[in-house]
């Protein structure tokens, strides 16, 4: 594919929305490049998995400078996320392409663009959740964390590595009901943040050896989203952030359902 101004455009808008809302990234941009763009799934997945990483690491090392990232917890989502997103990269070799030909690929996808749409629109309802959990239970919360941590990370590594959607939203939601009083929401972002990085390298590098990286379309898309984020984040104050995300699961829902009645 060669370098298309509307990919730039696409990343641009993406990269706005991410820098305004901290929502929009994967479970937009993979839609888009499928449904839009008519790019074949898997490499929609491969492409994007390399574009989350290298926007990320930007942010991840703003993040680590300031000390917002909670680092016990990135081991433990690692330790469930990396080995998860090492055996579907496994499977996707070994069946030859079978998930994209059966239409997994995208049945997944829809599936897991309506989980992050109720998670955008329920993030803080979870978190009370676990805030009535921990305080009712506070000793045998603590204990089942390390545990449920990794398993919460072992999800995230057969979604992403599918996917390449829900580091982000659905990260963030697991996290919030996990550790309710422990993470302000700077380490809660950093924290994800960081933890995408190591799972978007992985399989993005899975991917890449399976020939599911477009570089071209890649390019164009960090052409447009590095500016819009930067744009995003200074437009943040000013944002009705509460409407964007509404606006956003609303779009989530309707992709997600398309995609599954496909």
């Amino acid at each position: 594919m060669t370098f298309d101004w509307l990919n730039t455009v696409a990343g641009f808008g993406v990269g706005t929305l991410v820098g305004l809302t901290g929502v929009g990234g994967g479970s937009l941009m993979t839609p888009i490049l499928v449904l839009l763009f008519g790019v074949a799934p898997a490499a929609a997945v491969g492409t994007d998995l390399w574009f989350a990483a290298l926007t990320k690491l930007v942010g991840a090392g703003a993040h680590h400078r300031q000390g917002t990232v909670d680092w016990q917890v990135f081991r433990r989502l690692c330790a469930g996320s990396l080995p998860t997103a090492l055996l579907t990269l496994w499977w996707l070799h070994a069946t030859g392409g079978a998930a994209t030909k059966s239409g997994l690929i995208l049945q997944a996808l829809g599936g897991v663009l309506l989980l992050t749409a109720l998670a955008t629109l329920f993030r803080r309802q979870t978190q009370a959740l676990g805030q009535r959990l921990r305080a009712r239970a506070p000793d045998g919360f603590k204990r089942a964390q390390p545990a449920m941590t990794v398993v919460a990370g072992a999800i995230l590594g057969l979604l992403v590595t599918l996917t390449s959607v829900g580091a982000g939203a659905l990260g963030v939601v697991m996290l919030v009901y996990l550790y309710p009083f422990r993470m302000t929401p700077k380490v809660l972002v950093g924290t994800d943040i960081a933890h995408a990085i190591p799972l978007t390298l992985v399989a993005g590098m899975g991917h890449l050896m399976m020939g599911h990286v477009d570089f071209s379309l890649l390019a164009a898309l960090l052409a447009g989203s590095i500016p819009g984020i930067l744009i995003g984040t200074r437009l943040n104050a000013r944002a009705p952030e509460g409407v964007l995300r509404l606006a956003i699961a609303l779009v989530l829902v309707a992709v997600g359902a398309k995609l599954l009645l496909a």
